[in-house]
Formats: structure tokens, C-alpha cells, sequence
């Protein structure tokens, strides 16, 4: 019987380790001030007829902390790449050199820094619902098993114990995130 328990707790934390690195990776894509190949990261080319994630036929360097260079594999991509960067609407101006698409990363202003940390808590809040979704169905999944009342009790407050931790957690990364974005 115990088992069982331990089956459906497992399987929530799971479920709640997958809205961490899901919130992780979305965070990282919110730009703080320094240049990152990640910025590009959304950012799709149209490659001989198929939408092609940008990584895939370019190199994406950053030379130093306001500039982002991507060296495509094939020059004649250059324009592509460039019209892509900017239909992608992340506010940027890419130059095309011949041989590289520049983007010099601008400083952010104060205005955009709190857009940015208003996209980072809303991602939050996403993840706080995947960890509060993940406790619900395992709420559920044990109240079907076939248990006694003691060892369902406990198993609900294990699971309320094990959503509070991941809510903290994603707590934490919201403060760091929201430090990174407000330092000037």
C-alpha cells in the first residue's frame, strides 16, 4: 500500500521539478541588461523553405556584454537572418557587415526593466499553477487509493509540504531574476 503512496508522490514532485527547469529556461530568455546568444533563442529564419530555429544555420557569439555577432554558415542567409532578427520584435537593430548580422544590445531604461520583471513574475505565476496543478491531481490520485484515513492524511500533508518548498524555490528564482533585471 505504501508503494502506491510513494508512486503518486514521486510523480507530483516530477511534475513539479518540470515547472522549475520550464520557468528556468523561459528566465532565461528575458534579457538583463547583457547580451546572451539565448536572447536569439525564439527568433526563426525561413532555410529553403522550412522555419528554422536561428542556432541552426548560424553561429551566435557574444564578443562582448552589449553586442551579439551571428556568422551564418552560408552568406547568402545574411539578409535572411537580419529581417528575421527584426521581425521578431525583440527591439533590436541588426547591422549587416558583409561577413557577420551585429546587434549592438541596448542599455535598458527604467520602463523596460519593469515590463521585463512584470514577464518574470507572470512566468512565475505560470509555474506556481503547474506546481499547484501537479498537488491537486496528486491529492486526487489519493483519495482513489485504497489507504487507510491515517496514511491518506499524511500523504496529502507530505504532498502540501513537498508544493510549499517548490513554491519557495520558484520564490527565489523570481527575487534573483528580478535583481538581475533592476541592476543597473
Amino acid at each position: 500500500m505504501n508503494e502506491e503512496v510513494n508512486f503518486v508522490v514521486d510523480s507530483a514532485k516530477e511534475s513539479m521539478d518540470g515547472a522549475i527547469s520550464h520557468l528556468e529556461k523561459e528566465l532565461v530568455k528575458i534579457r538583463a541588461g547583457k547580451a546572451s546568444p539565448a536572447m536569439l533563442s525564439s527568433v526563426m529564419v525561413d532555410y529553403y523553405g522550412s522555419q528554422t530555429p536561428l542556432s541552426q544555420v548560424s553561429n551566435i557569439n557574444t564578443p562582448d556584454a552589449r553586442t551579439i555577432s551571428v556568422q551564418p554558415w552560408e552568406k547568402s542567409m545574411l539578409q535572411v537572418i537580419e529581417t528575421a532578427i527584426m521581425n521578431a520584435n525583440l527591439g533590436f537593430n541588426p547591422m549587416n557587415n558583409g561577413d557577420f548580422v551585429i546587434i549592438n544590445v541596448p542599455p535598458l531604461t527604467e520602463e523596460r526593466r519593469l515590463q521585463l520583471v512584470k514577464q518574470a513574475k507572470a512566468e512565475a505565476e505560470d509555474a506556481k499553477v503547474s506546481v499547484r496543478s501537479a498537488r491537486q491531481e496528486a491529492n486526487k490520485e489519493i483519495k482513489n487509493l485504497d489507504i487507510s484515513e491515517d496514511l491518506e492524511k499524511n500523504a496529502i500533508i507530505d504532498i502540501q509540504e513537498l508544493t510549499d518548498n517548490y513554491v519557495t524555490k520558484i520564490d527565489n528564482i523570481l527575487e534573483l531574476k528580478e535583481a538581475e533585471i533592476m541592476k543597473v
